[in-house]
């Protein structure tokens, strides 16, 4: 028989059902909040991050680099004749005058050029001096022609006119009258074409001999080309300078167009910087900037720019403006902060490694009581060595954390801790 349950024991275990529900949907709030809460928020102490204020100031526009110094130009010795080095009269590094002898060669070859083309001078002249001589003979056998053919014609004149008075009165024969007619033309025939070659001859003669002169005179300007190579044995300094290098020793072989060293003038200095690519449009000639070296301020601007990109960077020339360093020296490193724009009023904060982290387009903005910390999306714009330019996203007084996010994840919230 069916034992009756008491309605006290029965309340009693309805009792206990729903503490025990009631406890597992706490335990489960309890756990969905605490997986949401490390998913979404992070703790992390605040001597471990480096936080800045967003600031209304003045924003410098500018870039530090790093260059090299230069002599203000350098001038390339190279050898214009071949020949074998004899003599290695300064070394490298010495101050040299314009005109020093700084090498000796010797060329064998370019002195048997020069005995050669003299030789070929002189069988020239001798040409020319046969041919005026030779022209003067011919000169004077013409002449001589035309006088003997003036003198016939004379005479072959004075007996045509006879036989005209003769032949009117019967006396010679019309056969006769007709010879003496006819000798008499042909005398006259004769010294016109005389005349004629003798002018044609004087003007071939003239044409002949100016085109030997001709010949002469540019063999005679090979032969100072030739000899003016002789000088070229003597390397000399070209300016004032040093001497910075020297690729030359004794007995060595050098063929013209080697180049044999370099010459720097050192009347002034440069400065060859390398740039990141970023700022290849900004660059300009004419742009300032300023280094310093014991304590001093050099103003420099910029003279050159190099178009061409090599490994993410460009270069540019620098020259000084009013003074140089003193004790300056070639290969001297100088650290520059070229300025790209003139100072204006921007909203900036200070630079953090969290740029790196967000590429600017994000930061951890503080709120008042520091306790804490949120996402907040921004638009960073210009930069220099020392701050960011803040162009959204931030107001002046706002406070961030600047050092890396790497250890912060995806958080979206921070909680500050002493």
């Amino acid at each position: 028989m069916d034992k009756p349950i008491s309605q006290k024991k029965k309340n009693m275990k309805m009792l206990y059902k729903a503490m025990a529900f009631a406890t597992a949907v706490v335990l489960l709030l309890v756990g969905y909040q605490q997986i949401n809460f490390s998913a979404s928020e992070l703790r992390v102490e605040k001597g471990r991050i480096n936080t800045a204020i967003v600031e209304q100031a003045s924003f410098r526009d500018y870039i530090s680099v790093s260059g090299s110094a230069e002599p203000i130009t350098t001038i390339y010795l190279d050898a214009v004749v071949g020949g074998r080095v004899e003599e290695v009269l300064i070394e490298e590094g010495a101050e040299v005058k314009a005109g020093d002898v700084i090498l000796k060669l010797s060329n064998s070859d370019l002195h048997l050029q020069i005995l050669n083309s003299e030789a070929q001078l002189a069988e020239q002249i001798n040409f020319l001096r046969n041919t005026r001589i030779s022209m003067e003979q011919e000169r004077l056998n013409l002449r001589q022609q035309l006088l003997e053919l003036k003198y016939s014609l004379i005479q072959r004149k004075r007996e045509y006119e006879r036989n005209q008075q003769l032949i009117a009165d019967a006396v010679v024969s019309q056969e006769e009258f007709k010879i003496s007619q006819e000798q008499y033309e042909l005398a006259l025939q004769s010294r016109d074409l005389l005349l004629m070659r003798q002018q044609q001859d004087s003007l071939f003669r003239i044409a002949q001999v100016e085109q030997l002169e001709l010949n002469l005179h540019t063999m005679q300007q090979n032969i100072k080309l030739v000899r003016s190579k002789l000088d070229d044995l003597l390397v000399t300094a070209p300016v004032d300078g040093q001497l910075g290098l020297l690729n030359a020793q004794v007995g060595e072989a050098i063929s013209a167009g080697d180049r044999i060293g370099q010459l720097n003038v050192l009347t002034s200095y440069k400065v060859r910087v390398s740039i990141d690519e970023h700022y290849i449009h900004r660059v300009k000639t004419q742009l300032m900037g300023f280094t310093e070296k014991n304590e001093v301020k050099y103003g420099l601007k910029v003279k050159k720019v190099f178009p061409e990109v090599r490994d993410g960077k460009f270069e540019i020339e620098m020259t000084f403006v009013d003074k140089v360093p003193e004790e300056i020296r070639t290969g001297e490193t100088y650290y520059i902060q070229l300025e790209l724009g003139a100072s204006e009023e921007a909203l900036i904060v200070k630079r953090g490694s969290f740029y790196q982290s967000t590429g600017g387009k994000w930061v951890y903005l503080l709120a008042d009581d520091e306790a804490s910390a949120h996402k907040r999306d921004v638009r960073i714009g210009r930069q220099n060595p020392s701050h960011y330019e803040v162009l959204e996203g931030l107001s002046e007084g706002d406070k961030i954390i600047t050092s890396a996010y790497e250890s912060f994840g995806d958080n979206e919230r921070l909680t500050i801790r002493e």
